[in-house]
């Protein structure tokens, strides 16, 4: 029996690291080197003409051509001159747009107990099958771990590997002097624009308010990006312990231990802390209606934040947890959880086609059947991740384009173009231009297809948009100028790709905020200085936030009279418990006199 994408449901015992290095073994071996470029003649082409298409940037279509020389844009238009010996790509009835930016990676990311089965090298040929030409990746240290040996670590996995351009977001897991100061070496020698924070993960790598606020300080003073994975991890880990005892272990209880508002509150604090010490924000993985809502609110007030929801949120939802087979059901595990509600998706792909979020990312962190099943008995150690890098450009043109949600040029702004704006590599990237990278994808707008684990590039043995039907292929895909996607052969090469650094003070991030800061300074009221009386405190300190400390002894709030007396007005009862009148002997008997009036001549003693 099986059960959506290639699991077979059964319960059969499985040996989950062993099985994920079998397949990570296998792929391996067929790595195309760089120097078997020669053999599919790849070196000799650096020269092309893409002809008879219609160029979509993201203000604009024109039916033009465009010529290609030495993985640079050289001429858009018609009528264009070229040399001898092009090569040309007929694109009449196509579309020809910017290469796709995934702004949210993990490859090979070592996780949970695990690694990502999809490595720098099959998860960027999968890219490229599906028209994306530069993915951005995190490079997370542990807590503790210095950030800038992470960064190279990653580099170390990513450069012989990758068959297309990336650029690398740092981790902020932990907080010291020495991880500002990192930072700042990062920016300024190693091309890192945007740091991520974590507000779950709680023992991991989650930073408190104090921590972020630290952060947060840190990146607006060197002209990097925030980012947040806004959830909260204190109530994730309350949340977990009462569904594990409670007997609830299976993959429902991932998304029942973070509902809903435990983003959208995340989300909100995350947006609160930023705009406080003015730092523009980046929210990574937009899930749910609540925090798209947040965000949405948030830039309506004049907040710079950024919403990234993923294929992920905008293709399907969280409904497939409580799939009746556990491999199923486990393969949409992913933090934030996808939501049950099964009009997110929808909810999403209208505040992406109407500007209120503006890139889309993946978190593409895949991990096997076998892997996932390290968790089989408990749903926290489920490894969090699904697919998406291959996917997301055909699931947002079925969800966004043919839907009627957004056109083509906003396809192209969500897809590649607001991504290299924010992360400061417009025009080279997201920009069919003079000038700008041959990164290009020939869209085929009318051919459909099949999505399946069976049939895509990646390594994972499961795809959580199986079965659905998809209309837009990306047919040719050009990489640096080379044809890497013809008619549906992937023709990857590792080690191609580039790493390409990210810029601080980006001016689309950061243009409005110093005026901004300007405009909104706090200004003190000039006045003339208080000369009247001033109260005295009876020799008591005043505390921090002018709060006067109470002594146990202290009973009168009120001043004495002028002639000494207890002012009368002055209560006698104290709510610490202790009375003023405790030290007295307590009266055995109490008199009482009627007046001298009174029709009445009872004297009596009451006891």
């Amino acid at each position: 029996m099986w059960c959506g994408g290639s699991w077979p449901c059964a319960n059969a015992a499985v040996e989950p690291v062993k099985a994920a290095e079998q397949v990570a073994d296998s792929l391996e071996q067929e790595i195309v080197p760089r120097d078997s470029i020669e053999r599919n003649g790849q070196s000799a082409q650096n020269r092309l003409l893409i002809k008879g298409g219609r160029v979509v940037n993201d203000d604009m279509m024109q039916d033009a051509d465009v010529y290609i020389e030495d993985g640079i844009i050289k001429q858009v238009g018609t009528n264009l001159h070229t040399p001898g010996g092009t090569r040309v790509i007929e694109a009449k009835g196509h579309l020809v747009m910017p290469g796709g930016i995934d702004t949210h990676t993990h490859m090979q990311m070592p996780f949970m107990g695990t690694q990502a089965i999809d490595d720098f090298y099959t998860g960027t040929r999968a890219a490229l099958a599906g028209g994306t030409t530069m993915i951005m990746d995190f490079a997370l240290p542990q807590r503790g771990e210095s950030l800038i040996e992470a960064f190279h670590r990653w580099r170390t996995w990513a450069d012989p590997k990758v068959c297309c351009d990336y650029a690398i977001h740092v981790g902020v897991t932990w907080w010291s002097d020495k991880v500002a100061q990192e930072m700042e070496e990062l920016t300024n020698e190693q091309g890192v624009n945007s740091f991520k924070m974590f507000m779950a993960y709680k023992d991991t790598w989650q930073l408190n308010d104090e921590e972020l606020l630290e952060s947060f300080k840190r990146c607006k003073e060197l002209g990097a990006l925030a980012q947040v994975h806004a959830e909260n991890g204190d109530v994730i880990k309350e949340n977990s312990k009462k569904l594990l005892e409670l007997g609830i272990t299976g993959p429902e209880g991932h998304e029942m231990s973070r509902p809903e508002e435990v983003e959208a509150e995340a989300t909100n604090r995350a947006c609160v802390l930023a705009n406080q010490v003015n730092c523009p924000l980046y929210v990574v993985h937009v899930m749910s209606k609540s925090a798209a809502d947040v965000v949405s609110s948030k830039r309506k007030q004049g907040h710079v934040v950024f919403g990234e929801p993923i294929a992920a949120s905008l293709g399907t939802d969280g409904t497939h947890h409580y799939h009746k087979c556990w491999r199923h059901a486990a393969g949409h595990v992913m933090g934030p959880p996808l939501r049950p509600d099964s009009s997110t998706p929808k909810y999403l792909m209208d505040l992406l086609a109407n500007g209120d979020l503006q890139t889309t990312g993946t978190d593409n962190c895949t991990f096997s059947a076998a892997q996932k099943a390290l968790g089989k008995d408990d749903f926290t150690k489920i490894p969090n991740g699904v697919n998406g890098v291959e996917d997301r450009m055909s699931v947002i043109w079925e969800k966004g384009v043919v839907s009627g949600k957004m056109d083509p040029c906003r396809f192209v702004a969500v897809t590649s173009t607001n991504a290299a704006k924010i992360f400061n590599i417009y025009p080279k990237k997201g920009r069919i231009a003079v000038g700008s990278d041959a990164d290009i994808v020939v869209w085929n707008p009318h051919a459909t297809r099949v999505i399946s684990a069976k049939t895509h590039h990646q390594a994972v043995d499961f795809n959580i948009f199986e079965g659905m039907e998809v209309h837009g292929i990306a047919e040719f895909v050009v990489c640096h100028g080379r044809v890497v996607v013809e008619e549906g052969e992937v023709r990857a090469i590792s080690g191609m790709g580039k790493y390409v650094p990210t810029p601080v003070f980006n001016p689309h991030v950061y243009g409005r905020l110093e005026e901004r800061e300007r405009a909104n300074a706090p200004c003190k009221v000039e006045r003339a200085p208080y000369e009247g009386p001033v109260a005295q405190l009876n020799g008591q300190g005043m505390q921090e936030g002018g709060i006067i400390p109470v002594q146990q002894e202290t009973f009168y709030t009120r001043g004495p009279t002028r002639s000494g007396g207890v002012n009368l007005h002055d209560s006698s009862f104290h709510v610490s418990g202790r009375q003023r009148d405790d030290d007295l002997l307590p009266r055995t008997s109490i008199k009482l006199v009627t007046s001298p009036n009174s029709s009445s001549s009872l004297l009596g003693t009451f006891w």
